[in-house]
């Protein structure tokens, strides 16, 4: 039997259409249903690569008797929190409000108008550490209800007030170069010397604060800030977070060292580690960096890239119910390879397994072996929607890495991202969130889908300099600056526009966490805009982006590890991002020797944009140097005279940088 979620498109969802769970999906039919019941909402929210959701659906979810006690006394509704981040947002800020921590699966109860009155995570099939039983949990909320109803009433009002309260825009401050200093003295309180990155266990990958660090260094030439990236990325790659056979990064490690990693590969992740270390190994030369760079997108091509061209969102923790399965090896399996894996007699992990690291360069052939044992094993689920936001991230990385590393089969893949994003999930000048098998989801895309989408366009066009993508870039930064901006607030914005589902709270969270916010997202995107687009169109974008930054000045300020593509902002801003600007025939080899050139030493938050002249508007007024290819080059307002050669142009772009 299954339930109504059958005809969901996200995976997650379709996990659980087989439960005796009645569940429904997030939507009015669902809350008219508890008011004609006079029943609460039972809302459960997770991902499909999320460990302690398959845990608890097999506890509780996939049990015929809790099955039963939940759908007498309530109308149980199950949401994935990637397709519809909005509502998870809402309900993760009341669940962290009364619990003092997050995390999924989230469980909240709700009154037939959405309210929330009571929230948690996980909870276990029985007692256990002071937490009750699910079913304990579900039949004391049950008796609330029909015996306390006036007190949960007045403490959901009373929940829903206080969350509304505290959703004010921070007031403006301004990101100058010496708030950007103070943001890494503040980094440096924080920083892990012994180990790399920041904080303690579990210890997530901080992709936009070493982008931010990297970026302050290329500006001021930092030591404190190129020492923490560096440190940062080394640790990361040579210990288990990352895939020493595949490529690719694991969602944390749940150590401080980054030995053991929790299995999880998110594409967001993959897609901004792939931009980070493109951009260090653009930076330090080195081979190492490369490496990662070109494994990481290896594995998002190999393993992530759906039949449609897009990416899809993740892949499990667990293969058959066992977190890890596919990627741990014993000393055993390993043979006269494990001591460059850093593996020994004394497991690492569980059931005598350990994790592998980098110690020595194992060779090609043994890692192509290991490869090959490992791709016969169970393999993990992946969840295969495409996801807008974190497609863009991935077409910005790849289109990115492919001119940098001179690999155009990346710059195709990004584009072929696009045009599927494009057709499929762009309706009429309005974005949804989701597709999967070539079909679009139900749900609308909110400002993070237009922010990093747009982002990834802006970066596509500068590699294939095809206006095309320049036109659905600002279309996309036009529609948000409409739709989702804060009436009175000059740079602040929801999340979700301003015709989406009425919600408890509209959402507006300008923290950047696992991934950039949606206003960072829109920040950066409107910056590159306003250096790429027309005179018509630029000072607009500057301003608004400018207008952004400083909305989120305070926060930059007090939590820079949590404003971390902020500051990346902040940066190019302060800088006064570079242009280049080439000129020359498609197929003139000189033209294609000054833009690799170009692409080789500009800074991050700068543009390179080739092609014939006034083709697009970077390259308007722009002509040939005496009939021979030439590159213009621009910081801020001020610009040099044009050049033609390699050597003028190199001479150029690095004649003012530290």
């Amino acid at each position: 039997m299954t339930n109504r979620l059958a005809d969901a498109t996200s995976p997650y969802l379709l996990q659980h259409a087989g439960n005796p769970v009645d569940w429904w999906p997030w939507c009015p039919e669902a809350f008219e249903e508890a008011r004609r019941r006079d029943v609460p909402v039972l809302l459960s929210i997770g991902y499909a690569a999320c460990h302690w959701c398959h845990v608890m659906a097999h506890e509780s979810f996939e049990d015929e008797a809790v099955a039963s006690l939940v759908n007498a006394h309530f109308v149980p509704v199950k949401v994935d929190r990637e397709e519809r981040p909005d509502v998870d947002a809402v309900y993760m800020e009341v669940t962290q409000a009364m619990t003092g921590h997050g995390g999924w699966p989230m469980t909240v109860f709700l009154t037939p108008d959405a309210r929330p009155f009571h929230a948690g995570t996980y909870y276990p099939p029985s007692p256990r550490q002071g937490m009750p039983s699910f079913t304990q949990l579900v039949e004391a909320v049950s008796a609330a209800w029909t015996t306390r109803r006036d007190e949960v009433l007045e403490s959901a009002s009373a929940v829903v007030d206080e969350i509304s309260r505290q959703a004010a825009p921070l007031p403006p401050s301004t990101v100058d170069s010496d708030a950007l200093a103070g943001a890494v003295v503040s980094l440096l309180g924080e920083f892990d010397r012994r180990n790399g990155g920041f904080g303690g266990a579990p210890k997530f990958p901080p992709s936009m604060v070493v982008e931010f660090l990297l970026r302050h260094h290329e500006r001021t030439g930092s030591v404190e800030a190129i020492s923490m990236a560096t440190a940062t990325a080394d640790a990361m790659a040579n210990g288990g977070l990352y895939d020493q056979l595949g490529g690719g990064f694991a969602r944390y490690g749940v150590d401080a060292s980054w030995t053991v990693p929790h299995f999880e590969k998110m594409l967001y992740d993959n897609a901004l580690l792939l931009r980070f270390y493109t951009h260090l190994a653009r930076l330090t030369g080195s081979e190492r960096y490369s490496r990662v760079a070109r494994d990481t997108a290896a594995f998002l091509l190999r393993d992530m890239r759906t039949a449609e061209g897009g990416f899809a969102a993740s892949l499990d923790a667990d293969t058959d119910g066992v977190e890890g399965l596919t990627y741990v090896w014993s000393f055993e399996e390993l043979g006269p390879a494990a001591a460059a894996f850093g593996v020994t007699e004394e497991p690492n992990f569980e059931d005598g397994k350990s994790t592998l690291r980098f110690v020595s360069e194992p060779g090609e052939e043994v890692r192509a072996a290991l490869l090959a044992i490992r791709a016969a094993r169970p393999q993990p689920g992946r969840d295969d929607k495409v996801i807008a936001a974190w497609n863009g991230m991935a077409i910005a990385a790849l289109a990115e890495a492919g001119a940098f590393f001179g690999e155009p089969s990346w710059v195709v893949a990004a584009s072929e991202a696009a045009s599927l994003l494009a057709s499929t999930h762009l309706v009429e000048g309005r974005l949804l969130r989701t597709s999967r098998d070539g079909v679009a989801g139900p749900s609308f895309g909110v400002l993070e889908d237009y922010g990093c989408l747009a982002d990834g366009l802006l970066a596509l066009h500068q590699v294939t300099g095809s206006i095309r993508w320049l036109d659905l870039a600002c279309g996309l930064v036009d529609t948000a600056l409409a739709r989702f901006a804060v009436p009175d607030s000059p740079g602040a914005y929801y999340d979700t526009a301003d015709d989406a589902e009425t919600l408890v709270r509209r959402p507006a969270d300008s923290t950047d966490n696992a991934s950039p916010s949606g206003a960072s997202s829109l920040a950066s995107a409107l910056l590159t805009a306003s250096l790429l687009s027309g005179a018509d169109r630029s000072a607009r974008y500057l301003d608004a982006a400018t207008a952004a930054v400083t909305r989120a000045g305070l926060l930059a300020a007090r939590a820079p590890r949590f404003a971390g593509h902020w500051l990346t902002v902040a940066e190019a801003l302060v800088a006064g991002p570079l242009q280049v600007a080439v000129v020359g025939a498609g197929d003139d080899p000189r033209r294609a020797a000054l833009w690799a050139a170009a692409v080789a030493h500009v800074p991050g938050g700068g543009v390179v944009v080739a092609g014939e002249p006034s083709s697009v508007p970077l390259l308007e007024d722009r002509p040939l140097l005496d009939e021979a290819p030439a590159a213009y080059v621009c910081r801020g307002y001020v610009c040099d005279l044009p050049v033609a050669s390699v050597d003028a142009l190199v001479t150029s772009l690095t004649a003012n940088t530290l």
